[in-house]
């Protein structure tokens, strides 16, 4: 797989990743746009109700809102359309024109104990720069489309890009947790068409994962093993193969919800086997495949890959893919309204081990 790294106009990183199989020439054209400076480091702010920080960004207010194909900021460039990418591309990762995190990093030589001691500290109006990174990701030059409507070889891309990116943005000073992600249909809130994820490198360690910390104190480090265990013993596995398995959780919150899990233990994408990578490519596009056609049109999701923080707990957090969708019928989404969204107390609507059949049966459909 060739990588070729470049940058745009304005100075931000720009990479290629080609398929093994490409047919695109190893030449890659110059961004020539006069693109304005990039906008001032955003600011983190601290509630002191929960210690979690929150990242001020007003430059995203600036995005482009579902354009048409002729004006894609993610597609190739072309004379009518000075889109963000200047040549052709199978998978191109680049920094984001509006990001929540960055472009400022953190002092290199800055000791990241003291630094996670200091942002775990509750107090009064604290403020930090949002240092960081957040990248784009597009899995195609198409216009349309999502991860699942890839090929084999281009999913195997994407994964490479994920795993080579999370190692690069892993090292990066003031880094603390890297989340790759896909966000899929405007009911999630999505505002290009185009087939891409993202990834944000951030400079805590997510509330999220957070919690999970807490859960393996109280349960032990063995935590992610021995609940693989059981659920590849019980009746919710959806998807399995010789290095990963696919389940709905025991105690799911969305209408859809699958969890990804490797065999072995994994901290993040970069510490996979190419075997483990290529079993991915198959396997997932099988999972997001069955997924969609649960009903008779594409399902709205988000693709959160949860890996272990940069600097500490590496060997108790797993990587896991946890997929979520708000759809509970085929005309029906399920809002996050008051006990949900003020109390974080989750109402369940379908029945795991329903919606695990449902999956399964979707899954030999798109087999078949």
């Amino acid at each position: 797989m060739i990588v070729t790294t470049t940058q745009l106009a304005d100075g931000r990183e720009l990479i290629y990743f080609d398929d093994v199989d490409s047919a695109l020439p190893a030449e890659r054209a110059v961004d020539g746009r006069a693109l304005d400076p990039r906008p001032a480091n955003a600011e983190m702010r601290q509630d002191p109700l929960t210690g979690e920080w929150i990242s001020i960004a007003a430059a995203r207010q600036n995005r482009v809102f579902l354009p048409p194909s002729d004006l894609d900021p993610l597609a190739p460039q072309r004379p009518s359309n000075p889109s963000e990418i200047p040549s052709n591309y199978d998978v191109a990762v680049f920094e984001n024109r509006s990001p929540s995190f960055g472009p400022a990093l953190g002092e290199p030589d800055a000791s990241n104990a003291d630094a996670l001691a200091e942002l775990r500290r509750v107090g009064l109006e604290r403020t930090r720069p949002s240092i960081g990174r957040c990248e784009v990701v597009c899995f195609s030059p198409e216009h349309e489309g999502s991860f699942g409507t890839q090929t084999v070889s281009r999913a195997r891309t994407v994964i490479e890009a994920w795993a080579q990116r999370t190692a690069a943005l892993s090292a990066l000073p003031g880094v603390q947790q890297v989340f790759p992600f896909e966000n899929r249909g405007q009911e999630i809130g999505v505002t290009l068409g185009h087939p891409h994820g993202q990834i944000y490198s951030y400079p805590y360690i997510t509330p999220r994962t957070e919690r999970l910390l807490a859960s393996i104190d109280a349960y032990g480090p063995t935590l992610f093993a021995d609940l693989l265990e059981r659920e590849r013993s019980g009746p919710r596995v959806v998807l399995s193969g010789e290095h990963w398995t696919a389940f709905v959780p025991f105690a799911a919150r969305w209408p859809i919800e699958v969890h990804l899990l490797p065999h072995r233990h994994v901290p993040d994408l970069a510490e996979t086997t190419l075997a483990e990578r290529d079993e991915l490519a198959s396997l997932y596009l099988r999972l997001l495949r069955g997924i969609d056609l649960l009903y008779g049109t594409p399902t709205p999701y988000i693709a959160a890959w949860h890996q272990a923080p940069v600097h500490e707990r590496r060997d108790e957090v797993r990587l896991m893919l946890q997929l979520t969708s708000p759809r509970r019928a085929a005309d029906r989404l399920k809002y996050l309204a008051g006990s949900e969204a003020a109390m974080g107390a989750w109402i369940g609507d379908v029945p795991p081990e329903s919606q695990a059949e449902a999956l399964r049966v979707a899954i030999g459909k798109a087999e078949a």
